[in-house]
C-alpha cells in the first residue's frame, strides 16, 4: 500500500454529501495519511473547516475565493470574511487565481481579488493554492511579485507550460499534478519530470477528474494512489518512494503536524 497525502480535494463540496466519512475512510484503507480540503469560497471553507474539526490530524482545510466568483467577491467585506476563516484555522489560501478560459468574471477583476489574497498571504505568512487557466502571463507576473513579498505557493492541477512551471519551481513554489496525468491524451511525461523531488505534489481535485481506471465516475481522494503510480513511471521512480516524497512535501508546504492513520 502506496502512502500519499491528497493535497487538494474539494470533500465539502455537496457530491459527498451522501457518504463523505465512508470516502474518507477508503481513503485511509488506500494509504492515505491526510487530505487537504480546500475552500474555495467562504460558504466552501466553513463546511471544510467543519468537516476538519471532526477528523483532526487527517483532514485541514484553506480558505480562498475562486477566480469563477470574482465578480461576487470584490468587495472589503468578502475579504473581512476570509479573514476571519483563516483566523479559524486554515493551512492555506485558496483556491485562488486567474481563469481566462471561461471567463466567469472579468479578467481586470479576477487580476484584483487575486492580488488581494496574495497580499493576504503575505500579511499571514500562509502558503495560497493557485488555479490557472489560459492565464500564463499574468499568473507568472503575479507570482513573480507575490514570491518577492515572501509568499509560497503551489500551482495546482498543473497542464501548463513548462516555462511557467520553471518560473514557480525558481521562485521556490510547488507543482501539483491531477489524475489528467493518468488520461489518454496526456503526452507531457516530461514535465512529469521536470519537477525537483521536493516540489511535488499530488491530489484529487475530488470530485472532478477521476484517473485512471475510474475515469467518468465522482472522483475520490483513495484514487490518488493512481496518480502517485502514474507520476512514479514518468520519472522512473518507485512508487512507494514518491508516495513518500508526495506526503513530506505536502506536510511542509501546508505546515501539517504529523498526520493520524483512521
Amino acid at each position: 500500500m502506496t502512502e500519499f497525502i491528497d493535497s487538494h480535494a474539494h470533500l465539502a463540496d455537496p457530491a459527498f454529501d451522501a457518504d463523505r466519512d465512508d470516502v474518507l475512510a477508503r481513503a485511509v484503507e488506500s494509504g492515505a495519511r491526510g487530505v487537504i480540503c480546500i475552500g474555495e469560497s467562504i460558504a466552501a471553507s466553513i463546511r471544510a473547516a467543519e468537516l476538519a474539526a471532526r477528523h483532526t490530524g487527517f483532514v485541514w482545510f484553506t480558505a480562498g475565493l475562486h477566480p469563477h466568483d470574482a465578480a461576487t467577491t470584490d468587495t472589503p467585506e468578502t475579504l473581512d470574511r476570509l479573514r476571519a476563516r483563516l483566523d479559524a484555522g486554515a493551512v492555506a489560501i485558496g483556491e485562488c487565481g486567474l481563469d481566462y478560459h471561461y471567463d466567469n468574471a472579468p479578467r481586470e477583476i479576477q487580476r484584483r481579488v487575486f492580488a488581494s489574497q496574495l497580499a493576504l498571504a503575505a500579511e499571514r505568512s500562509l502558503p495560497v493554492v493557485v488555479h490557472s487557466r489560459d492565464a500564463e502571463d499574468d499568473t507568472r507576473s503575479m507570482l513573480v511579485q507575490a514570491a518577492s513579498a515572501g509568499v509560497r505557493g503551489v500551482l495546482h492541477c498543473y497542464t501548463g507550460s513548462h516555462a511557467l512551471a520553471e518560473t514557480a519551481l525558481e521562485h521556490g513554489w510547488y507543482i501539483s499534478f491531477s489524475g489528467i496525468v493518468t488520461f489518454k491524451r496526456w503526452t507531457d511525461d516530461d514535465l512529469l519530470r521536470l519537477v525537483p523531488d521536493d516540489r511535488l505534489l499530488a491530489e484529487s481535485d475530488a470530485p472532478y477528474l477521476a484517473p485512471v481506471p475510474h475515469r467518468g465516475r465522482r472522483n475520490e481522494p483513495a484514487w490518488v494512489e493512481a496518480t502517485v503510480a502514474r507520476i512514479a513511471s514518468a520519472r522512473n521512480q518507485g512508487v512507494d518512494g514518491v508516495g513518500i516524497l508526495v506526503s513530506e512535501n505536502a506536510r511542509h508546504f501546508f505546515g501539517l503536524a504529523s498526520p493520524r492513520v483512521g
